[in-house]
């Protein structure tokens, strides 16, 4: 589909269509980068994230569908002004602000190339004039008050880095993904760095590790200890611990 840009509806009932010298060549390069490992969406150059084409380079994490849980437990809040913290392509910031007309957004990544691409998605899906991007280390410019922060920071622990797969641990960006030692570091900062940026009623989501739920409400309730504050763990779709819910 991608070589040819053809639909997968053409492709399947137009199986005789011969591909062009030029057409071959390329696919045959990059099927070969891909059993070397490099990641299929670096190849093509775009992943479908909630429903919108998103455009992904190796300056950015490839979003994943875990990631998706975090947007609806967003949309659920309806909130009117939002910070996405290590914004990187910037899916999170588009998809909310594509399903919330009246929410404007504040995408923060310390990675100005990974701006730059989130610029780009966000200008695809005619979004520029509703979400506005700014190179900061997680909340160090201190926007606020808001009434939702959202992010998926880095979380991979020292324990797990050699276990992530070789598509991820050889290509995507390190910076991304490296939560320190245990995986929280991170997560420490930028919860420690919410306090005053919520509005009352307020809401902060984190994507966290599996392992990760104990952990991460410990470090919140010590973060936000005011009794009004509730603190609580969401699960993915298998099951497991992934998004962190801290409300004021």
């Amino acid at each position: 589909m991608h070589v040819t840009g053809s639909s997968r509806a053409s492709l399947l009932t137009h199986p005789e269509r011969p591909l062009q010298a030029a057409e071959a060549q390329q696919y045959e390069q990059l099927v070969g980068e891909r059993a070397l490992g490099y990641p299929l969406p670096y190849l093509t150059g775009k992943i479908e994230f909630y429903g919108l084409d998103i455009e992904v380079t190796p300056d950015v994490m490839i979003p994943r569908p875990d990631t998706e849980v975090l947007v609806d437990l967003a949309l659920g809040l309806r909130p009117f002004t939002i910070v996405d913290v290590c914004t990187g392509s910037g899916c999170i910031a588009i998809a909310l602000a594509a399903h919330l007309p009246e929410a404007s957004c504040l995408g923060i990544d310390i990675s100005p190339a990974a701006l730059a691409v989130a610029r780009r998605n966000t200008e695809k899906h005619g979004l520029e004039g509703r979400i506005q991007f700014i190179v900061g280390d997680l909340l160090d410019r201190r926007p606020g008050p808001v009434d939702l922060i959202i992010s998926n920071p880095p979380y991979v622990s020292a324990d797990e880095w050699a276990s992530l797969p070789q598509s991820t641990l050889y290509h995507e960006p390190h910076q991304a993904l490296n939560g320190g030692p245990d995986g929280l570091e991170v997560i420490r900062r930028l919860l420690s760095q919410s306090q005053g940026l919520l509005r009352p009623g307020g809401t902060l989501l984190l994507e966290i590790g599996a392992s990760q739920g104990e952990a991460a409400m410990e470090i919140a309730k010590t973060s936000f200890p005011d009794r009004g504050t509730s603190v609580r763990i969401h699960p993915d779709l298998a099951g497991r611990d992934r998004v962190l819910e801290v409300r004021t």
